[in-house]
């Protein structure tokens, strides 16, 4: 199985918030409202809503690649 990379290109993202609200434990928002990978779940941390959320993003701001 390959490993994961997930982030958020902060240029395009938004603000929508629907990464947090469909993979919480992967996303966040910061102080401003805009997406962010939470500390140490770069690698999507197993969460299998993790696409799901790359697809809800209305900018598709998230990148998840495998490395």
């Amino acid at each position: 199985m390959s490993a994961l990379r997930v982030s958020i290109d902060s240029d395009v993202c938004i603000g929508s918030g629907q990464c947090a609200l469909t993979a919480p434990s992967v996303f966040d928002q910061d102080d401003d409202g805009f997406g962010v990978v939470r500390s140490g779940r770069e690698d999507g941390a197993g969460d299998p809503l993790l696409k799901e959320a790359a697809r809800a993003c209305p900018v598709q701001a998230i990148s998840v690649e495998e490395v």
